[in-house]
């Protein structure tokens, strides 16, 4: 680690390898600043972005200046974090990883983003992102491929992935994340990493919503409690909130649950091998820990459920489509092969196509919940296979091929996000290449509790926050 910092103090050689909850105390104790904290984020995220890609705009001084002022009192007080480029930052860059926003900057900071700030984080860069988050890779033609920290060549998911991967190589701690459909799940488990989708409802996200309110937003990190003490400061409470708030979890809970098993994803296909038996493995993880794991399996329409999906999914592209020619502008100049291909599938649809779809949505919705009132847990695989290679799903691949090589990967996380469940990828699994394999564990609305207390529990019977990726910063 640089000793050399413009205006730092010598700092921990192990500050890499700490959570934000460790990183803050040494602050709150007075054994470090908070330009402490953030010119050793700064240093990591130049030793190791260079091969990694994860971060895509960098506002160093600008993280200074804050951090050497009086900083919100919070829980992370002084902790290095990441805006993944969907959201903003007033001031700073704003792309949606598209070409089309090639020069946006945020006029307003986002109300996620200033609750992050409010917790005490201090936003040191953005993460990469898929153009407007509209894949499980991150690999957008104004960014550039994001780059996953245990094996190079392979994706770090998405959309969240530059996110993801920062936190799985030691930049920062914790990053910022959303999910219109796996987009903190999926780049967790693709990184070893721990992520939470919150329920619909738990916190503020602002006017932006996605069609049928299927987008989130929470965080990645390395420990389960910094995920936690983060969705206590960020969730809606008092007159705001419209759930129970969760409040403060801190540890495993001593109920043992019930946990509806299953391989399987909606439309009766199984995972690759090496991913069933790291599930098959987790599923004994639980029964050993005195859980109750009953094989069980969500009968809904499959095919049905993703023709619905992909119609509200593909919907943002059509309208994006046709603001770019309302400008006078070329959409092949500024927007990506796939997401040109979602627009014209979207636009042969049928009249009234979105609003069967979300009509579709309130029947899964209510089949799902009513199949999720007999457990506590849902567990299922995060991800139909390891990450991919790099390039096998970039959005200039072909469209049919990959349409079909999206909707064979992505198959588990998306009914979440229509049901607003809350669902967690939690590192547990590793395959023989090397490569993590996150397990699904959802609950019923408005129950993070339950999942939380399960994942300190989990994390303490297979640790993961020693497991270093080759590219590491520290």
């Amino acid at each position: 680690m640089d000793s050399n910092l413009k205006g730092a103090k010598p700092v921990l050689p192990e500050l890499a390898k700490l959570d934000a909850t460790a990183q803050a105390d040494l602050v709150r104790k007075g054994e470090l600043t908070a330009l402490d904290l953030v010119e050793a984020g700064i240093s990591r995220i130049e030793q190791v972005n260079g091969e990694v890609n994860a971060v895509v705009a960098m506002f160093y001084d600008k993280a200074r200046e804050a951090a050497k002022g009086k900083l919100p009192q919070g829980p992370f007080t002084g902790v290095p974090n990441l805006v993944k480029d969907l959201d903003n930052l007033k001031g700073t860059s704003a792309t949606s990883g598209s070409r089309f926003l090639a020069q946006n900057v945020s006029p307003e900071t986002d109300p996620i983003i200033a609750g992050k700030e409010n917790a005490g984080f201090v936003m040191v860069g953005k993460s990469n992102t898929p153009e407007f988050g509209l894949l499980g890779t991150t690999e957008s033609l104004l960014l550039g491929a994001c780059n996953n920290p245990w094996n190079l060549a392979h994706s770090p998911g998405g959309s969240s992935g530059g996110a993801a991967a920062a936190v799985a190589s030691g930049m920062v701690p914790v990053a910022h994340a959303t999910d219109g459909g796996g987009s903190i799940r999926i780049p967790a488990s693709c990184c070893g990493v721990f992520g939470l989708k919150p329920s619909r409802g738990r916190i503020e996200l602002g006017e932006r919503q996605l069609p049928g309110d299927i987008g989130f937003q929470h965080c990645v990190s390395r420990s389960v409690r910094d995920s936690a003490t983060l969705l206590d400061a960020t969730e809606r409470k008092g007159s705001a909130a419209v759930l129970p708030p969760v409040g403060r979890v801190d540890g495993p809970g001593k109920k043992r649950l019930r946990i509806a098993f299953g391989t399987m994803d909606y439309k009766g296909r199984e995972p690759a091998a090496d991913v069933r038996a790291a599930i098959e493995d987790v599923a004994k993880l639980c029964a050993d820990l005195g859980h109750e794991v009953i094989p069980a399996k969500n009968t809904i329409d499959g095919n049905a459920f993703e023709d619905a999906f992909l119609a509200a999914w593909a919907s943002g592209p059509a309208e994006l489509v046709a603001l770019v020619k309302q400008m006078g502008l070329e959409p092949e100049a500024v927007l990506e092969p796939w997401t040109l291909g979602l627009a014209d599938l979207y636009n042969s649809k049928p009249k009234g196509t979105l609003e069967n779809a979300l009509a579709h949505f309130e029947k899964v919705t209510a089949e799902t919940v009513a199949f999720m009132k007999d457990y506590d847990v849902w567990l299922t695989p995060v991800l139909a296979t390891t990450p991919p290679k790099t390039g096998e799903q970039a959005p200039t691949v072909p469209f049919d091929t990959l349409y079909e090589r999206v909707f064979n990967y992505v198959t588990y996380t998306p009914l979440h996000n229509v049901v607003g469940t809350p669902a967690m990828s939690v590192p547990l699994s590793w395959s023989a290449a090397g490569l993590p394999i996150g397990a699904q564990f959802a609950a019923s609305p408005g129950q993070e509790r339950v999942l939380l207390e399960l994942a300190f529990e989990l994390e303490q019977a297979r640790p993961w926050a020693d497991r270093y990726p080759p590219v590491f910063a520290g």
